[in-house]
């Protein structure tokens, strides 16, 4: 058994680090970077497998972010380079946007840390190793249904949902459309000291200087994202409390009086896609 499992790796696409099913050879192309979204390196299509990650020196980067919350990274960065958020509750825990590489230090924080209910993500790029925390936790894979097909590994621990879905106490996933029809993003009511924090992956960019967000609906390739996706996303996240947000990385994060900010840089973006705004050099 070993021997075959050697035999037929997983496909990782070092690119967007999404996982295509075992198999002896890769498939000709990765689709999540096929796609307009994505891209395919000017050399081709490159694969790898999590040994070869392994052996080459990519490890877990474990942080606590805040009391509860729970940042699992990789170090060099994978793919789109996103850390997952482990949101901790009274009634289990619930991993967002994993990137692409596990090993068994990350399995052992998280089991540490009360192990896993669920698994779930903002959008198809950050599915990375989530099929993988399933099959180690028995743990549901939690999916947009609108989305599910770009999973590359299916598997049964798959459960579809649209518009909103209550997870744990607290912890509510909201499809907000836009950069994908299934983007989403995380609510979580007790973050921020019980003021409320949404984790977006990239439903919503955070901005260097930690005090404004923006919107794309292809970052890497520089497509911005129409207003009616803009709207949608601060409709979608409209009912619900918070005051900070989390982005796919590290950082930056905005760190307060989120709400007000993701609303009124909405309005602002929209205005340069308009062509409102004057083009003097200045904004204005």
């Amino acid at each position: 058994m070993e021997s075959e499992a050697r035999d037929r790796p997983v496909w990782i696409c070092p690119t967007c680090g999404g996982h295509s099913p075992e198999a002896e050879s890769p498939p000709d192309t990765c689709p999540i970077c096929a796609d307009e979204r994505q891209w395919v390196p000017p050399a081709g299509q490159r694969w790898t497998t999590m040994a070869e990650l392994a052996a080459s020196g990519y490890r877990t980067d474990i942080r606590e972010v805040e009391p509860d919350l729970i940042g699992i990274g990789v170090r060099p960065d994978l793919g789109v380079g996103q850390r997952a958020l482990l949101v901790r509750t009274s009634e289990g825990n619930l991993l967002w946007d994993p990137p692409g590489f596990i090993d068994d230090q990350a399995v052992q924080a998280v089991r540490d840390a009360g192990g896993l209910r669920a698994v779930s993500s903002s959008h198809p790029h950050m599915y990375g190793a989530i099929t993988d925390w399933s099959s180690a936790f028995d743990a549901e894979i939690l999916l947009p249904e609108v989305d599910v097909a770009w999973l590359g590994r299916p598997t049964p621990a798959v459960r579809t949902w649209s518009g909103s879905l209550p997870v744990l106490p607290g912890v509510t996933l909201v499809q907000c459309g836009g950069h994908f029809p299934g983007s989403s993003v995380l609510h979580w009511a007790e973050g921020a000291d019980g003021a409320g924090a949404l984790l977006v992956g990239d439903t919503v960019f955070v901005t260097p200087g930690e005090d404004r967000v923006t919107f794309a609906w292809s970052a890497p390739n520089r497509l911005p994202m129409p207003e009616r996706g803009v709207r949608g996303v601060v409709e979608a996240v409209r009912p619900y409390r918070f005051d900070r947000v989390y982005g796919g990385w590290w950082g930056p994060v905005l760190r307060r009086d989120a709400k007000r900010v993701v609303e009124a840089c909405a309005e602002r973006y929209v205005q340069f896609l308009r062509g409102e705004v004057p083009i003097d050099g200045r904004g204005r």
